[in-house]
């Protein structure tokens, strides 16, 4: 080949990566320092659709690299991606401005409630769709809350609320939290059977609390029967998933009826459930294993990025699923499940597992918005 069909050829390579990459949607991070914008940051490195293109912070970070701003607490297993560590940190309150940067942007920042609504719906005001792991808008009855599997109808909602702000483009959807993933998706699979009454206990990893057990050395070999807000969320926003859109909003479902606890336990990643429930119909093992195994929704039909093959496995072993050998599947996107078995006070029993800060948070949020942007929700400025 001679130097000129060389030339040509790297030119012609050049122009497709340049041309595929402008393609992407322009992703903003907001909150990008702390755990849940550095698994963000992780999980969308080389993603297909979107290229992170602005990392905002505290005033505080804002000014320096992303390199800089973060320095030894990057606290996920793989290393920070090149392509973020030279971007210049943005202050998060310059919303205009952090704005005019992106298409869409996630949202993870560390603020109380009042102002994560405030700056949310600022943004979402400038055009700007904000796909958010807070908790601050999931009852906000015109912002949808979905797990793309279960509730993706939801998203509909998004024309009233754009109505209520004013915009077009702009608006505000949200994933539930990390608690839930390991037996409402299961639930769902049976609503056919008629679950009517749930127990769950759920062994919560540190990591839903944004630690590691460098930052929270007291909890190695220890359990804490407590986690502020948790129990109210892990009994309330699964109905809130099965509910409907009537008049403009949100109504939640009125069953099944679920009571929780919520233990802090000393694992790093993994949030498991022990799930005990009660059924108006009568569904055999192999009944409730075959809808688990076979469920699906617009994600695995879309055949979005990030969307796990199989969302729901089930393992016959005794000892499965276990956080150190089950938590990763689906490149944490999936729900395993074990132990599915009669009881003598409910009807069934079972065990469940998820990725609390893939599945139950980051992931969750870039699943969401894989779905809006294949929905036509999201869309280049």
């Amino acid at each position: 080949m001679c130097a000129r069909e060389e030339q040509t050829l790297r030119t012609e390579y050049i122009d497709e990566e340049n041309c595929r990459m402008s393609e992407k949607l322009r992703v903003g991070i907001l909150g990008a320092t702390g755990m849940v914008g550095q698994r963000f940051i992780s999980l969308l490195e080389d993603h297909p659709w979107f290229e992170v293109v602005t990392v905002a912070a505290s005033a505080r970070s804002a000014g320096r690299t992303y390199e800089e701003a973060v320095g030894g607490r990057w606290k996920m297993d793989t290393p920070m991606p090149e392509a973020v560590k030279k971007l210049e940190v943005m202050n998060v309150s310059e919303v205009e401005k952090v704005a005019s940067t992106v298409d869409f942007v996630f949202s993870a920042v560390d603020m109380s409630k009042e102002e994560i609504k405030a700056i949310e719906e600022a943004y979402a005001k400038t055009e700007t769709p904000v796909v958010s792991n807070n908790s601050a808008h999931r009852w906000t009855p015109d912002v949808p809350m979905v797990v793309p599997e279960i509730n993706p109808e939801h998203f509909d909602v998004i024309e009233f609320q754009k109505k209520r702000l004013g915009t077009t483009k702009g608006f505000i959807a949200v994933k539930p939290n990390c608690s839930i993933q390991s037996y409402a998706p299961v639930l769902t699979a049976w609503r056919e059977f008629e679950p009517y009454e749930v127990v769950a206990t759920t062994y919560q990893a540190i990591s839903g609390a944004g630690k590691t057990f460098k930052d929270w050395p007291e909890m190695q070999g220890n359990v804490i029967p407590f986690i502020g807000g948790e129990e109210e969320k892990s009994e309330q926003e699964p109905l809130r998933l099965w509910g409907e859109i009537k008049d403009g909003v949100i109504e939640k479902a009125a069953e099944p009826v679920i009571t929780t606890q919520c233990v802090r336990v000393p694992v790093l990643n993994g949030h498991t459930a022990a799930v005990f429930v009660k059924f108006r119909k009568n569904p055999t093992k192999e009944q409730l294993i075959e809808k688990m195994v076979n469920f699906k929704g617009a994600p695995q039909e879309l055949d979005l990025p990030s969307a796990p093959k199989q969302f729901i496995r089930y393992m016959e072993e005794d000892n499965r699923p276990q956080v150190t050998l089950d938590v990763d599947y689906e490149n944490g996107m999936g729900v395993t499940v074990g132990r599915l078995r009669e009881d003598s006070v409910y009807d069934y029993k079972f065990i469940g597992l998820s990725h609390n800060t893939v599945r139950g948070a980051a992931g969750g949020a870039v699943l969401c918005a894989e779905t809006l942007k294949a929905k036509g929700f999201i869309t280049k400025k």
